[in-house]
């Protein structure tokens, strides 16, 4: 097998837990895998595609991170602080039985980023930052019930927002958009960045390279990286059972960033020109994909 994995009869209980006899579930998409890998494709091992079972809890799990998203929308407003945002998560998050990812993931000290104007990602939620007329900031929300994870987050126009920043938020959204219209099964993650990429830079805007998406669900973050710059053809093949983010950072200036600051988590655009990012997470299937959580 192409991941070194154990070797299954036609009449076998197939891998994934489905109770299906493996020549009726997953013997054509491994075949196929196998076939991609001998080609020199880049496939995925069979851990990391998501069983039946996976995408019931990882369903269950984004039920509530759209919902906190859903709690955020009802109340952000001028005035309020992006402490108050990390507040509204976290007590809609436990209060549904699930527990915030981000808090004390490998330090981060927050329930959920809040991305503000030149932020690109990671900023820390605070009560001393107040949310003025004409900012946008981006909620990053993700959630873990029963061990399984979900991840998206939206921007939000806080009041009445200066032309160039609503252009930005709507183009960004546009270019998720584009990158789920770019999906056909078996094709490529490439196939995705460069759909993001061309019409982001079309815009004039440019796409953050250092940060991107990620394979999702078991664990936060899963292999493989998912950049937004690429060229069609290349890079993983999307197989049925692949869950991933797509969430590009678009920068209105250049896709430079500033890591420098000393949180060491907040991430800005080096010239402070304005960021925008929407992240939705999907999972492949043998016709298209589901969109998980958005």
């Amino acid at each position: 097998m192409h991941d070194n994995g154990p070797v299954f009869g036609r009449n076998d209980e197939c891998w994934c837990g489905s109770g299906k006899k493996y020549k009726k579930c997953h013997l054509a998409i491994d075949e196929r895998l196998n076939e991609l890998w001998e080609r020199g494709e880049e496939v995925l091992p069979r851990d990391l595609l998501k069983t039946p079972a996976d995408l019931e809890g990882i369903r269950r799990s984004a039920a509530v991170n759209v919902g906190a998203l859903d709690y955020v929308a009802e109340r952000i407003a001028p005035g309020c602080t992006t402490g108050d945002i990390d507040r509204w998560v976290h007590e809609y998050t436990v209060e549904h039985g699930a527990v915030p990812a981000p808090l004390n993931y490998e330090g981060f000290p927050k329930s959920v980023c809040t991305s503000v104007n030149c932020v690109v990602c990671h900023g820390i939620p605070s009560d001393d930052e107040v949310l003025v007329e004409g900012d946008i900031v981006n909620v990053d929300c993700s959630t873990i019930l029963d061990g399984y994870y979900s991840d998206s987050s939206r921007m939000f126009c806080v009041g009445e927002v200066p032309p160039e920043r609503q252009r930005l938020v709507d183009v960004t959204r546009e270019c998720v958009e584009a990158g789920l219209a770019a999906i056909k099964p078996w094709g490529h993650l490439g196939d995705i960045a460069h759909a993001v990429q061309a019409h982001a830079e079309g815009a004039g805007f440019n796409v953050v390279r250092e940060f991107g998406g990620h394979g999702i669900g078991i664990e936060f973050h899963e292999d493989p990286f998912v950049g937004f710059v690429g060229q069609s053809g290349q890079g993983v093949v999307l197989a049925p059972g692949f869950c991933f983010t797509i969430e590009p950072m678009v920068n209105a200036g250049e896709p430079d960033i500033d890591m420098s600051d000393p949180n060491e988590w907040t991430v800005r655009t080096a010239d402070r020109s304005d960021s925008a990012q929407w992240e939705v997470q999907l999972v492949i299937t043998n016709d298209g994909y589901e969109l998980l959580s958005w």
